[in-house]
This record gives structure tokens, sequence and C-alpha cells, in this order.
């Protein structure tokens, strides 16, 4: 029976560990978050059915992932790199929006982001362009162009719908370059543009977007039913999104209010993060008992970090975190155990795309960062994000496998 099951959940144990606490957390964690979902619907069972099924189909795509074996991942970079691009133009041009965000596809009736596929795709072509061009004092310079060629269109067609997850991924393209030694002067000056750009971003979403936070969203409004409407330049276009962006950075560059002064209306899921925190202890109030996820309207998603705190406490917070930790870390040594390259730089590429995320929401529920639309990896409510999440890992376990046959062979 043993054997069985060894059988089915191959590659590296604490890995599979991992995969199975943070599913076992996100099913506690999203059927608590989800009572505004059962209330509109008047279905007390059916979102954690749903979403209790989408974890269990991507752990079985983790399984078919990680039986994959790692040199095969190669050639499905050309057909990846087709459908990535198809979809991102696709997404653009007759995307279905969700608020302001035109970051989903419906096909057949099931509903994606094209930007999750996106990043495992350059992540993947990354490794191979890093792996193809190590020499014996590092990264050859041509690495550097090659990688730009590929990251910097698929950012660009990512950011204009999705700032935050672009802004993620060129992060982490940035550290897979630096620890495949791309030389340091190339690193440096790619430093120095970024912060040009950025400056230049953020000068573009003041003058273009309009801030509809606070008492400037009741003047916004009446600007918009006095005026008649205007067709957009091609400029505004490109930055329909400005008005969110700069209402998050101007928010987020105000000084903090007292409690006194919180206005529950204009900050709602801010506040409500906040209170959540505040009020959970170092045990929390206990599974299922939070009360600040009647009130915070994506508390599922981005910020299901919040209500874990409130329910599960510091100690829950902690535990969460090192359990992304303990992942990267594996990640690391699985790297470490790898004779290629390309096995090597792909496992360490996936990690440090689930951590980084992993991050940006945990610091937004902590208000450490502005609100980006970033769920917590393999925790919040999701279809696509926590299939390909699921696929992640099972490329990584399929890293593990092949280097843990290598070094049992040369223990032989």
């Amino acid at each position: 029976m043993n054997k069985r099951i060894g059988n089915i959940f191959k590659g590296d144990r604490v890995i599979w560990m991992v995969f199975f606490f943070l599913c076992m957390i996100s099913i506690v964690e999203v059927f608590s978050a989800s009572s505004g979902l059962t209330y509109k619907s008047h279905n007390y069972i059916g979102p954690i059915v749903y979403h209790t099924g989408t974890i269990i189909a991507g752990a079985v795509v983790a399984i078919v992932t990680l039986n994959i074996p790692c040199r095969y991942f190669k050639l499905m970079t050309p057909f990846l790199m087709v459908i990535s691009l198809v979809t991102l133009l696709w997404v653009l041009l007759a995307g279905t929006k969700i608020g302001d965000a035109g970051r989903w596809i419906n096909l057949f009736g099931f509903t994606f982001q094209p930007s999750e596929i996106a990043k495992g795709t350059v992540v993947l072509i990354v490794a191979q362009i890093l792996a193809a061009m190590q020499r014996e004092n590092g990264a050859d310079r041509n690495a550097f162009k090659w990688i730009m060629w590929i990251t910097l269109p698929a950012c660009f067609l990512i950011g204009l719908e999705n700032l935050s997850t672009s802004a993620m991924l060129f992060a982490v393209v940035f550290l897979m370059m630096f620890i495949g030694l791309v030389p340091l002067r190339q690193l440096g000056k790619l430093a120095g543009v970024i912060i040009l750009l950025v400056v230049f971003a953020v000068s573009m979403v003041m003058i273009v977007g309009h801030d509809t936070s606070g008492e400037n969203q009741e003047l916004t409004k009446v600007e918009q039913v006095d005026q008649p409407k205007k067709k957009k330049n091609t400029i505004e276009k490109m930055f329909h999104r400005a008005d969110t962006w700069k209402s998050r950075i101007m928010k987020f560059g105000k000084p903090k209010p007292t409690p006194q002064e919180y206005d529950l209306d204009k900050d709602a899921q801010v506040a409500h993060a906040n209170i959540a925190i505040v009020s959970s202890g170092v045990i929390g109030k206990g599974p299922g008992k939070s009360t600040e996820r009647d009130f915070l309207s994506q508390a599922f998603s981005d910020f299901i970090y919040a209500i874990i705190i409130e329910e599960l406490g510091i100690l829950g917070a902690f535990a969460v975190v090192f359990l992304y930790i303990i992942l990267l870390y594996r990640c690391a040594r699985i790297a470490s155990r790898c004779e290629n390259n390309f096995p090597a730089f792909l496992a360490l590429g996936l990690g440090l795309l689930l951590v980084i995320q992993a991050t940006f929401n945990m610091m937004v529920a902590v208000g450490l960062a502005p609100v980006t639309g970033q769920p917590l990896p393999l925790i919040s409510k999701g279809g696509t994000s926590t299939i390909i999440n699921c696929a992640y890992i099972g490329a990584i376990l399929s890293v593990s496998r092949s280097a843990k046959m290598k070094k049992e062979e040369n223990i032989g």
C-alpha cells in the first residue's frame, strides 16, 4: 500500500507536505471567508465544494506534471509561447472585464487569466537561456539581451491590464539573472533603467489618471455626469486603469489616519483587514469564527491572509509564512542537487514566482504595500491561478525526481 502511494506522490516529500498543508489551510479558510458568496447564491455548501474540486483537479495536474521528465518541458516551450502571445493579445482586444480590469478570457464556459500561463512560460524560457549560455565565469553577456527580448514584451502586454503581476514577473526574472551570474554591470544598468521607467510610469499615471479615492471621488462622479463622454486618445486607452493605479498610490502615500478618523466607507478593504488583524491575538478567534469576512469584499482571495490572521492568530500567520519559506528553501536544495543547469534554474524560478507572489499578497494584507489584487498562491480561492500554481508545484517535483535519481546513480 505504501509503495503504491509512493508511486503516485513521487518527488520531494517536504514539498508534498508543504503543498498538502497549504491546500488544507485553503479549504478551511476559503470555506470560512466565502460567507458573502453563500449569502448571494443562497447555497451554503456550493462555493466550498467548487473550491475543493478545483484543488483536487490541481492536485491531479501536479501529479501528471511531475511524471513528465524535465527535458520534455523544453519541447513544450514553442507551444506555450504561441498560447501566451495569442491569449495576451486576445484579453487586450476582447477580454472579459471584472471591475475596470479586463484580465480574463471566457472560453467554452471557463474563465481564465492568460497572465498565469505567460508567467510560467517566461520563467521556462529564461531558465533555458541561462542554462544554454552558462560559461566558466558565469552567463554569457548575450544572455541578458535574449532574456530582455522575451521578458519586456511579455511584461508590457501583462502590465496593461495587470501592473502588479508584470512587476512581480520582472522581479523574478531579475533574481533569476542574478542567480544565473549575469554580469553585474548589465544588471546595474538595468536597475537604473527600471528606476527611470518607474518614475516615468508613475508620472504618466498621476497626469492621466483621476483620483477616485476620498473626497475627490464624489467630484469625479459629478464631472462625469455633467460632461459628455469624450473619445479616449491612444495614451488614455493604454492607461485606462490609471484612475485605479492613481487612487492606490494616493491612498498608500497618505499618512495613516487614527482609528477615530478612519472612514470605513472610503477605505473599506484596508480598514476591515486592519480590524481583522488587530482583533486576532496570539491564537486567533478560531477557524470559522471570523467577523470581518462579512465586510471584506475579497476576503476569500486578495485579503484571505487577513482572515487567516484573525482566525488563527499570530501563530497561524507565522505558520503560513514558514510554509512558503520552506518551499523556497527546498527549491534551492533541489537546484543544488541538479547536475544540469536548466532544471536548477527552472525549479528556482518557479519557487521564486510562488513565494514572491505570496509576499506581495501578505504585505498588502498587513498594510505594507498598496492594494495589488494578487491572490495568495495555493490558498486563495481561484480557478486558473490554483490549477496553474499546482502545475508549477508539479514541475518542481519533476525536477526533484530527476535530481534525486542522478544523485542515486552517482552514489551507486
